[in-house]
Protein backbone atom coordinates (compact mmCIF):
# COMPACT_ATOMS: atom_id res chain seq x y z
CA UNK A 1 0.00 0.00 0.00
CA UNK A 2 1.41 3.40 -0.95
CA UNK A 3 1.87 6.30 1.40
CA UNK A 4 -1.02 8.17 -0.21
CA UNK A 5 -3.37 5.22 0.16
CA UNK A 6 -2.36 4.81 3.82
CA UNK A 7 -2.95 8.51 4.49
CA UNK A 8 -6.37 8.35 2.85
CA UNK A 9 -7.27 5.26 4.89
CA UNK A 10 -6.06 6.97 8.06
CA UNK A 11 -8.03 10.13 7.22
CA UNK A 12 -11.15 8.04 6.58
CA UNK A 13 -10.68 6.23 9.88
CA UNK A 14 -10.19 9.51 11.75
CA UNK A 15 -13.22 11.02 10.03
CA UNK A 16 -15.30 7.95 10.88
CA UNK A 17 -14.15 8.11 14.51
CA UNK A 18 -14.91 11.83 14.69
CA UNK A 19 -18.39 11.24 13.28
CA UNK A 20 -19.06 8.41 15.74
CA UNK A 21 -17.86 10.61 18.61
CA UNK A 22 -20.11 13.45 17.47
CA UNK A 23 -23.07 11.07 17.23
CA UNK A 24 -22.41 9.79 20.75
CA UNK A 25 -22.17 13.34 22.11
CA UNK A 26 -25.52 14.19 20.50
CA UNK A 27 -27.13 11.07 21.96
CA UNK A 28 -25.69 11.87 25.40
CA UNK A 29 -27.09 15.39 25.19
CA UNK A 30 -30.57 14.14 24.29
CA UNK A 31 -30.36 11.55 27.06
CA UNK A 32 -29.48 14.23 29.62
CA UNK A 33 -32.42 16.36 28.47
CA UNK A 34 -34.78 13.40 28.71
CA UNK A 35 -33.48 12.55 32.18
CA UNK A 36 -34.09 16.14 33.32
CA UNK A 37 -37.64 16.04 31.96
CA UNK A 38 -38.37 12.71 33.65
CA UNK A 39 -36.94 14.01 36.91
CA UNK A 40 -39.31 17.01 36.76
CA UNK A 41 -42.26 14.67 36.13
CA UNK A 42 -41.31 12.54 39.12
CA UNK A 43 -40.98 15.60 41.38
CA UNK A 44 -44.39 16.90 40.22
CA UNK A 45 -46.04 13.52 40.75
CA UNK A 46 -44.55 13.21 44.23
CA UNK A 47 -45.88 16.66 45.11
CA UNK A 48 -49.33 15.61 43.89
CA UNK A 49 -49.16 12.38 45.92
CA UNK A 50 -48.12 14.31 49.03
CA UNK A 51 -50.98 16.78 48.55
CA UNK A 52 -53.49 13.94 48.13
CA UNK A 53 -52.22 12.16 51.25
CA UNK A 54 -52.58 15.41 53.19
CA UNK A 55 -56.10 15.95 51.83
CA UNK A 56 -57.16 12.41 52.73
CA UNK A 57 -55.78 12.85 56.25
CA UNK A 58 -57.80 16.06 56.63
CA UNK A 59 -60.96 14.38 55.35
CA UNK A 60 -60.54 11.56 57.85
CA UNK A 61 -60.32 14.11 60.67
CA UNK A 62 -63.54 15.95 59.76
CA UNK A 63 -66.68 14.92 61.63
CA UNK A 64 -69.87 14.39 59.64
CA UNK A 65 -73.09 16.11 60.67
CA UNK A 66 -76.15 13.86 60.53
CA UNK A 67 -78.97 16.25 61.39
CA UNK A 68 -77.99 17.71 64.76
CA UNK A 69 -75.82 14.75 65.72
CA UNK A 70 -72.12 14.82 64.96
CA UNK A 71 -71.01 11.38 63.83
CA UNK A 72 -67.46 10.11 63.38
CA UNK A 73 -66.65 9.61 59.74
CA UNK A 74 -65.37 6.34 58.36
CA UNK A 75 -64.67 6.18 54.66
CA UNK A 76 -65.21 2.41 54.73
CA UNK A 77 -68.81 2.88 55.89
CA UNK A 78 -69.58 5.14 52.97
CA UNK A 79 -70.33 3.29 49.76
CA UNK A 80 -70.63 5.03 46.41
CA UNK A 81 -74.17 5.20 44.98
CA UNK A 82 -73.54 2.43 42.45
CA UNK A 83 -73.00 -0.20 45.17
Amino acid sequence: MSNTAMEQANDTSTSNTDQRLTDLEIKASFTEDLLDQLDKVIVRQQQQIDALIHEIAELKQQPVRDGDVVVGRSLRDELPPHF
